[in-house]
């Protein structure tokens, strides 16, 4: 199939303009593009060809050796060499300068689709309190061009799992090992308008001397007297919102549990709502025992045999 002359392509004279030349083929191609004609394979050639003739036109020596020798300057096919007494260079045809056309005809879109931002992922670690109570935190993040942004993170109180919060920019209060806090828009820019991606600021949490978080409850290790443990009564134990006095009842054994109710972590759904926290009682023997005591423990042990 012969191809048509590129000039007749686009409806112009061979003495057009590249004024003219452009507004021809600006006109054909929005008439004739993919996306306006869905479908249309009619359409989807006469789109191709029109690319086709304005790829050579618009380059000046390309529609210089158009003029001369017609389409068999780029049919490889014809194995074409200009004679040696001309300047000649040797073209193929690579298809339209889609992008920048299409920006002009579509207001600055192109066949690549834009795409939202990509997301940036790093760590903060908090203290035990932080996650606990909530706080800020000032981080210091370097972007794609070097240049260190600086974020103030909140920590409210109460988020746990591994949901992913909306940006706030603060660690919310009773906040879980492992979850993520997310900046919404700080991520990556994105392609032509298109949002950016959002920051996740994955959270860990320091440990606490003789502490240990399990969701929403504390556990500790305390030690009691073991006269205490023997005989009941009362004893201190320090929680993350002070020290509370509990009762100790007759016989505790090492290992045995006391739940002091609602001085544990926050609830970052219900504010009103407080895990646990868990003793684990250890009985203190006395390692250095004076004379009295020794002696009133041989009494309780003779008491113990005869009993």
């Amino acid at each position: 199939m012969n191809k048509r002359d590129y000039y007749e392509v686009l409806g112009i004279d061979k003495s057009a303009s590249e004024k003219e030349l452009k507004s021809a083929y600006r006109k054909l191609a929005k008439k004739y593009h993919p996306d306006a004609n869905p479908g249309d394979k009619q359409s989807e050639e006469k789109f191709k060809e029109l690319s086709e003739a304005y790829d050579i036109l618009k380059d000046p020596e390309k529609r210089k050796l158009y003029d001369k020798f017609g389409h068999a300057a780029f049919d490889e096919s014809m194995n074409y060499r200009q004679p040696e007494n001309e300047n000649y260079r040797e073209y193929h045809f690579t298809g339209g300068d889609f992008e920048d056309i299409f920006k002009d005809i579509f207001g600055g879109h192109s066949h690549r689709r834009a795409s939202k931002g990509a997301d940036i992922e790093t760590q903060l670690t908090v203290s035990f309190d932080e996650a606990a109570f909530g706080g800020k935190k000032l981080i210091h993040l370097q972007d794609s061009t070097g240049a260190v942004q600086s974020y103030e993170v909140n920590i409210p109180a109460g988020i746990e799992g591994n949901t992913k919060k909306p940006f706030e920019v603060k660690i919310p209060a009773g906040i879980n090992e492992g979850q993520s806090i997310r900046l919404k828009g700080n991520g990556h820019p994105g392609d032509d308008g298109m949002p950016a991606g959002d920051m996740y600021i994955k959270i860990h949490i320091a440990e606490k001397p003789g502490y240990e978080r399990k969701g929403m409850d504390v556990y500790t290790t305390e030690e009691i007297p073991y006269t205490t443990a023997v005989l009941g009564g009362s004893a201190v134990f320090p929680t993350l919102y002070g020290k509370v006095r509990c009762s100790i009842p007759p016989g505790t054994q090492s290992g045995s549990k006391i739940r002091i109710k609602n001085k544990g972590i926050v609830s970052m759904k219900n504010k009103g709502q407080y895990g646990d926290e868990y003793v684990m009682v250890q009985v203190s023997v006395p390692k250095n025992p004076t004379p009295q005591e020794k002696e009133k423990l041989r009494e309780l042990a003779q008491l113990e045999k005869a009993s």
